[in-house]
């Protein structure tokens, strides 16, 4: 199912339907299948497309430290919270926060 998911949105990419929310409903769908990697450069191409994207900064972030990246993940958390906290994305901002402490606080 999730293979059928990613190669429809695929298809997509460079149409007219375009965007933030197609690059992070992809980007979504390959970390969901295990392709962390895949899934940055698409959380990257989301926030591209808009740059007030915070729940693409929050996923950027996962992505980040599922290939171990804890300095990128806390990058586009601190990024996400900065976001979040203008746009009033109270929920968001909370969440970013949570992960960002957790990050930090790893030996």
């Amino acid at each position: 199912m999730n293979e059928l998911l990613i190669a429809n949105l695929r298809a997509q990419c460079g149409g007219p339907r375009d965007g933030a929310l197609l690059r992070f409903s992809l980007g979504n769908a390959l970390l969901a299948a295990g392709d962390a990697a895949g899934s940055i450069v698409e959380f990257r191409q989301a926030l591209a497309f808009d740059a007030g994207y915070s729940a693409a900064w929050k996923l950027l972030g996962k992505a980040c430290l599922a290939i171990d990246d804890s300095a990128g993940a806390a990058d586009a958390w601190r990024q996400g919270i900065s976001v979040a906290q203008t746009r009033g994305d109270k929920q968001a901002e909370k969440e970013m926060t949570v992960f960002l402490r957790r990050v930090e606080n790893q030996p």
